[in-house]
């Protein structure tokens, strides 16, 4: 045997210490008996010894796995705030697109409310031309038609008078004189 388990053999022989009531006392009011401080320090250092060979690794694997863990939560992290500030980077700018947008659909619809007020009020010039033209054109047929009918009612009222007066006497020519000049001081107002 080794040297330190003889050490440990004739240290742990020592038997405990009785006060004058039979109790069992320490040597010392703050270390345990030197037995108790051998075999606690041994198991101490092998089972120390054990947990560093066979679950130090698996720790250590732990640890680094938490650590690799993290590291690719903090990067996907990051690449996610990266998109998120490109996402809404584009979102400002489609924004402004969409206020440049709307600023170029009002200037357009302007532009052709312009246009159709341009193009109503030449058609309505055109149409009130054409309405004035045709009233002229119907007032002069109705002016000539008034005086084509107003002719024959002096037609017709120079016959019955040239029937009054024929029979009354009068010659043909002077009957022809008068009717003449009735119709003419008729058509000349």
């Amino acid at each position: 045997m080794s040297l330190l388990t003889n050490i440990i053999l004739v240290m742990a022989e020592e038997g405990p210490h009785r006060d004058d009531n039979g109790q069992i006392v320490t040597h010392h009011w703050l270390w345990p008996e030197r037995s108790e401080l051998i075999y606690g320090t041994v198991s101490s250092i092998l089972i120390f010894a054990l947990l560093y060979k066979f679950a130090g690794p698996a720790i250590v694997k732990g640890f680094t796995a938490r650590t690799e863990r993290i590291r690719v939560e903090l990067d996907a992290s990051a690449t996610a705030q990266a998109e998120a500030n490109a996402e809404a980077a584009s979102i400002r700018t489609a924004k402004g697109d969409i206020d440049a947008e709307r600023q170029r659909l009002f200037a357009e619809a302007d532009a052709q409310a312009e246009a159709l007020l341009v193009e109503g009020r030449a058609q309505l010039e055109i149409d009130v031309a054409d309405l004035e033209q045709r009233a002229d054109n119907e007032l002069v047929a109705a002016g000539s038609r008034v005086g084509d009918e107003l002719r024959a009612e002096i037609a017709r009222i120079a016959s019955e008078a040239t029937d009054n007066v024929v029979a009354v006497g009068l010659d043909s020519a002077t009957q022809q004189a008068l009717i003449e000049s009735f119709i003419s001081t008729v058509g000349a107002s």
